[in-house]
């Protein structure tokens, strides 16, 4: 019975510690970081106890499957690209709908809707799941070509990551959007991946 208690709560930190580096971003968009930081406490100090814990069982009685649970998570942890998956997904499941809006937004449907802010635009009720830190998006105009930010994370000032589509695939520039890009990736014709952070600070 301790046995079975013990590999249920490896299987259960284990997993929390999955879901937790798969989701993390989403979860930061809905509840902040500030609340998000006992939560990242709580499951890494649990996953750490689970961890020593098994360590324990396996020297003193040779039963292997809970550590391994651990090991195997600790691997998953390290080598697994929980980010990328998590934004590949974001992508491919928005791509159809922001590319609408860009449509729109080149048609004069959509216009910049924000006081001072006259490269600002707050989405449609329909669309603010398109762009994380309460659906605003930033439209950049260069002649006649407009670029378009979709936020996947938005942070302070200069500290955040999104989508950018530009109808004319032209690569954004290092300081495009008020930014200081560390990251620049093309993730589909006429769509780039971009991150501005500082430095020390990863997203």
């Amino acid at each position: 019975m301790k046995r079975n208690r013990l590999l249920l709560l490896s299987l259960i930190s284990s997993l929390l510690v999955i879901l937790v580096s798969l989701f993390q971003w989403d979860l930061i968009d809905i509840i902040t970081e500030f609340l998000m930081l006992p939560i990242w406490l709580f499951v890494y100090a649990f996953f750490i106890i689970m961890t020593i814990w098994t360590l324990i069982h396996l020297l003193k009685n040779r039963k292997w499957q809970p550590f391994v649970i651990q090991l195997i998570t600790i691997l998953l942890w390290f080598f697994f690209p929980f980010n990328q998956i998590n934004l590949d997904l974001n992508f491919r499941s928005h791509q159809d709908k922001r590319e609408e809006v860009a449509t729109k937004i080149e048609n004069g449907v959509i216009k910049p809707n924000v006081p001072n802010s006259p490269s600002l635009i707050q989405l449609p009720k329909e669309y603010t799941q398109l762009s994380k830190g309460g659906g605003d998006i930033v439209v950049e105009t260069k002649g006649k070509a407009k670029s378009i930010l979709f936020f996947t994370y938005r942070g302070m000032i200069d500290n955040f990551s999104g989508f950018v589509y530009n109808p004319n695939d032209n690569k954004p520039s290092k300081s495009d959007f008020n930014g200081d890009f560390k990251q620049i990736k093309k993730v589909h014709k006429n769509w780039y991946y971009v991150s501005s952070y500082k430095k020390n600070l990863l997203f």
